[in-house]
């Protein structure tokens, strides 16, 4: 996922190299999705989403301690990472739990409606302007998700399970937002590795199946590939700015139909379709109303982030 580059960081401008890492970072996301869905015929959701954050905290702490000592976590505004690592926590989850039941592609489609009902939630609670592109924006997202969930027919679990990832990921974004926390990215990556590892626990013991010689490749690609997209996505801010990156998200939806379809033998209904367009068409109404705003001197505004996967 697009995320919050730190108030006050500088940006080295060479945003061809930024917009190469973070369109790596998105593509490599569709892969881990690929590998959750391939263990989840075997593992536990809720077992996996534990591995997930244990490998990649495996994998991140030790980093963050060699390079920042003992301050290698946030040391402002605790209860608003864990108010956030929470809602991520539980956006990753039930996402775990939709790809388990249902094409890859579908759940990103579900998963993007995130974005949008932040917006909403943002007018309600930050009593933010709503603006017409983002009332549009709202409708076509709205519409998008009523065609991917076809009302009137047999709801799939699994659809609904996405769409609720996308509420918690909503819920994410303006956390993030209301607390305008100037944390370095780092720092904010290892507390969620850590926290989300502790948070899982419980739920992975109860859940708990010991992993076969043969899967701990996996295993290790699981959390270790997530690892490095968050990595790579952090990299990506240091040479460019939100703006230029955020609609480099959607990539993972072309990502998720490649590997459903080449992994899976999954392709995408019509309707699956024209509702995922629908989403995307409002997305990019979002980032393009942000840009205008951005460009207001007299009431600047930072861009609401945009993305999937900081489901981890």
């Amino acid at each position: 996922m697009a995320r919050i580059a730190p108030v006050g960081s500088a940006i080295s401008r060479q945003p061809a190299k930024g917009i190469a890492l973070m369109a790596l970072a998105m593509l490599l996301i569709p892969i881990v999705d690929g590998i959750a869905k391939y263990l989840s015929a075997d593992y536990s959701p809720f077992f996996l989403s534990w591995a997930r954050y244990a490998v990649a905290s495996a994998i991140v702490l030790p980093a963050a301690a060699i390079l920042r000592g003992r301050h290698f976590l946030p040391r402002e505004r605790r209860k608003s990472h864990v108010a956030r690592t929470v809602c991520l926590v539980a956006a990753m989850t039930l996402y775990f739990l939709s790809i388990a039941r249902i094409p890859l592609a579908t759940a990103v489609s579900a998963y993007f409606v995130g974005p949008i009902i932040a917006v909403a939630l943002s007018v309600v609670i930050l009593k933010e302007r709503v603006t017409r592109r983002r009332f549009v924006s709202l409708v076509l997202g709205f519409v998008g998700a009523l065609i991917i969930l076809r009302p009137g027919t047999v709801i799939e679990p699994g659809i609904l399970l996405a769409l609720g990832a996308g509420l918690f990921f909503a819920l994410y974004l303006v956390a993030t937002r209301h607390a305008s926390t100037a944390s370095d990215l780092s720092e904010t990556l290892t507390f969620q590795c850590v926290v989300g590892t502790i948070l899982l626990t419980p739920q992975a013991l109860l859940s708990w199946s010991t992993p076969t010689w043969e899967d701990l490749t996996f295993f290790v690609g699981l959390g270790g590939l997530s690892a490095a997209s968050h990595g790579l996505a952090i990299a990506a801010f240091r040479f460019a700015d939100v703006l230029s990156l955020s609609p480099l998200v959607y990539l993972e939806l072309i990502g998720a139909v490649f590997i459903g379809y080449f992994a899976f033998n999954e392709v995408p209904q019509g309707p699956s379709i024209v509702g995922a367009a629908l989403i995307v068409v409002a997305g990019y109404l979002l980032l393009n109303s942000h840009t205008r705003m951005s460009k207001r001197p007299e009431k600047p505004l930072e861009p609401l982030p945009l993305g999937s996967h900081t489901k981890s």
